[in-house]
């Protein structure tokens, strides 16, 4: 079984009947197949990779597997010639869907690993969520699912024994309390839930300052990004600060319409395709009337550096942290017929004004590192006041 690759910013994920390259063909050596090795407009890689087959159907002494010979040749093809790209089988192009969809199937929490527990933690509880009506709680420990211990499960193969269809349920033990003595098992039915991709609440430091996280950009971020704004608005902030730390990206029209609610009138994105056309999605009159401040670090990727790029180059907020990780292009997610799946590679992208960023990332109007004391911890965990990048915009927005 594959890892599971990265999410990056997807234009589309559309099923497209037809076929890409060569990739999903070149196995087979029936007749006219090897009649088309030898045509003068053979690639140098059918050919070599029709000699090695040769070879090895004539003397290989073992049995040979040429369904997993396809998937890690097309999966090293893709990796040697696209560093974003990624051949998905069917199982992994639905997660995919699913992972860009805001809505999934599941018991609707946010967890980390607890290595000094050996067990999920959980940070964040969906509203209206499977487990938020079962009673589970931010800070709660998941020592166990289904009777078996997460520290023996692994944390990985935990996560994915709470997943499941929708209707089923899930047994979990769950620790909390002082020390975290007490005890409680859980029968959580799971359901559909509505991702949570914006955490948001009023700062420590200032009351009238909101702060508001961007964890992805999804199908479901721009409408909960804009009820989040107008909650903080309501409790008498007039400032906001717009963390993107750790975002990977997703859907570029997800974030394309997060900043046509920020920015003026005027481009937003540019797309440029390998001919050189240049595509530009351009910002409506409407905008938002507020101080604003973007906190982005190391592993702010794509989309979200487009989010970080394009405010700063309206000049709309400073922005605080450190360089960000550098990726200026967008794939396209189109499916082979035989339900296998290619997320290529296909436009570079540039914000409003500035250059394309692509291995090179966006660097802060203000560079602050993380202390040392926290530089390593969960930002879940890291109190405001521990936090010297929040603190840091905090302060620059408290001038305005």
């Amino acid at each position: 079984m594959k890892k599971k690759v990265p999410i990056w910013v997807t234009v589309t994920v559309a099923a497209i009947t037809a076929i890409i390259t060569f990739q999903i063909t070149f196995i087979a050596v029936d007749s006219a197949y090897d009649q088309k090795l030898k045509s003068s407009n053979s690639s140098d890689i059918e050919r070599k990779l029709h000699e090695i087959m040769e070879l090895y159907h004539d003397l290989y002494i073992g049995e040979l597997d040429e369904s997993d010979a396809l998937e890690n040749v097309v999966d090293a093809y893709v990796a040697s010639v696209d560093k974003y790209g990624a051949y998905l089988t069917p199982e992994e192009y639905a997660e995919r869907l699913a992972d860009n969809n805001a809505e999934v199937e599941g018991i609707g929490v946010q967890i980390i690993y607890s290595a000094e527990y050996g067990a999920m933690e959980v940070v964040n509880v969906m509203p209206d969520s499977p487990a938020e009506k079962a009673g589970i709680l931010p800070g709660d420990l998941i020592v166990g699912v289904e009777g078996q211990s997460v520290a023996e499960l692994g944390y990985y193969a935990a996560v994915d024994l709470v997943k499941g269809e929708r209707g089923t349920y899930v047994s979990l033990t769950v620790r909390r309390g002082e020390n975290y003595s007490e005890s409680i098992d859980f029968s959580v039915m799971r359901d559909t839930v509505t991702e949570q991709t914006v955490l948001h609440r009023v700062t420590e430091a200032d009351k009238k300052i909101g702060y508001i996280r961007i964890l992805s950009f999804d199908a479901g971020t721009f409408e909960q990004f804009k009820a989040a704004v107008e909650d903080l608005q309501s409790q008498g902030c007039d400032r906001l600060v717009l963390d993107v730390r750790n975002n990977p990206g997703g859907l570029l029209n997800s974030v394309t319409a997060v900043l046509d609610y920020i920015l003026p009138e005027g481009p937003i994105v540019r797309l440029i395709d390998k001919s050189g056309k240049v595509e530009t999605i351009e910002s409506d009159g409407d905008c938002l009337d507020m101080k604003l401040i973007v906190v982005c670090n190391e592993n702010t990727a794509s989309a979200g550096e487009l989010f970080t790029s394009a405010i700063k180059d309206y000049k709309l907020a400073k922005v605080v942290g450190v360089v960000t990780y550098g990726k200026g292009t967008v794939q396209q997610i189109r499916q082979l017929p035989d339900g296998d799946a290619l997320s290529i590679s296909y436009k570079m992208y540039s914000p409003p004004y500035s250059d394309n960023y692509e291995g090179i990332g966006i660097t802060p109007d203000i560079v602050v590192e993380m202390d040392e004391s926290v530089a390593n911890v969960n930002l879940y965990k890291v109190a405001e006041a521990d936090d010297t990048q929040l603190m840091r915009a905090i302060e620059e927005l408290k001038k305005q």
